[in-house]
């Protein structure tokens, strides 16, 4: 009896899971958004005037961000006696120069930049050649200067060039703003979810608290605060702290209020998860709808009180760029009407470009707005 034994065809190789990985990255991309963020995605698009608002707002921050490569009182570039120098980076003698003094080199200096064309040398210089602190000596009129083409918006009344005040002034407001709202939400958020979870005498004790926190005089508070302590960003960002986080806690203690008895977070309470993990992996989630439709007010009211300390002189340190310095310049100065204008004019951009950005995001988070994108998706 004639047996054959046929081979069992070979078993396919294994595939890298790298390669099984790749076609889903392609198709999806990297930074895949799931089908509910790409609807509040294009609802945020369709609102034009939020979506350009936004667009703005990020250019000019951005553009803020390297002020000291657009308005600065020194040089890109210095090449003397054959080498090249970059005092934006380091700082230089004017003995390196050929001068005689050990103090760092005033490249504004004649006597510096007759030591430069001696040897050769050139300067290249950023589109301001001045600094926020840059004291203009030589100003054809007294102080505050008009505009002209070596100050385009002028000066103020110790002769520093308006525009790079300006300049330094936007960025130091907004970063401020963004700690303030970060920082903020960061305290409310987790407070709020603290109150919301676990409720009962937790929840009374913190909003009596809260209560107490809101009830207090804020605006004498601060004043006597910045009067006490040394003035200082930080100084002045922990005494804004001390108030503006309570914003965060209500919107953020309604959603855990509601949501810790949803289905979801009981079956998760069964299957043995931590109270951690079910307030900031599961609930936490939704109620960041109401965090971040807030988030623009907010930052938009800290600019404001930034600037409203910075007019009454209890902000910033002296000399610092300030709108609010700026403002109050105007005001002193009525002879000077672009000091004021040039103050309000950027103060009102940056706001409303803030309000119109919180609009757009309020519509995109709107879950009527969001479930009628998606019956129009579906046809349904």
């Amino acid at each position: 009896m004639d047996i054959r034994v046929e081979r069992a065809p070979d078993a396919p190789a294994e595939k890298d899971p790298a390669e099984i990985a790749a076609p889903v990255a392609e198709k999806r991309g990297w930074f895949h958004f799931s089908p509910l963020n790409q609807r509040r995605w294009s609802i945020f698009k369709s609102n034009r005037r939020g979506f350009y608002s936004f667009i703005l707002f990020t250019i000019l921050f951005f553009l803020t961000l390297f002020a000291e490569f657009i308005a600065n009182d020194k040089p890109f570039l210095v090449k003397y006696d054959g080498a090249i120098y970059t005092p934006i980076f380091k700082m230089y003698t004017e003995k390196q120069f050929g001068g005689e003094f050990e103090t760092e080199a005033d490249y504004r200096d004649p006597e510096v930049k007759r030591l430069i064309e001696e040897k050769n040398g050139w300067m290249v210089w950023p589109l301001i050649p001045y600094s926020y602190r840059t004291i203009k000596l030589d100003l054809p009129v007294p102080a505050p200067a008009p505009p002209s083409w070596e100050n385009w918006l002028g000066t103020d009344d110790q002769g520093r060039d308006v525009l790079a005040r300006v300049i330094y002034g936007f960025r130091i407001s907004v970063l401020f703003g963004l700690f303030l709202t970060i920082f903020s939400a960061l305290i409310g958020v987790t407070l709020g979810a603290i109150q919301g979870y676990f409720g009962g005498w937790t929840d009374l004790l913190m909003q009596r608290f809260i209560e107490i926190i809101g009830s207090l005089p804020r605006l004498y508070i601060l004043l006597i605060l910045s009067a006490i302590l040394a003035p200082g960003f930080w100084w002045l960002l922990f005494i804004m702290l001390l108030f503006e986080w309570t914003a965060f806690v209500g919107p953020v203690r309604a959603e855990f209020l509601r949501g810790r008895n949803f289905e979801y977070v009981r079956a998760a309470r069964a299957l043995g998860l931590s109270n951690v993990q079910i307030m900031f992996k599961h609930i936490l989630p939704n109620a960041m709808v109401a965090t971040v439709t807030f988030a623009p007010f907010i930052l938009g009211g800290a600019i404001t009180a930034l600037t409203a300390l910075d007019y009454l002189g209890f902000g910033l340190p002296p000399g610092s760029p300030s709108l609010g310095e700026l403002l109050q310049q105007g005001k002193q100065n009525l002879q000077a009407p672009w000091l004021g204008l040039t103050a309000f004019f950027t103060i009102a951009l940056m706001l409303s470009l803030l309000v119109f950005v919180g609009e757009a995001v309020r519509d995109a988070l709107d879950p009527r707005k969001t479930m009628r994108v998606n019956h129009v998706a579906t046809g349904s």
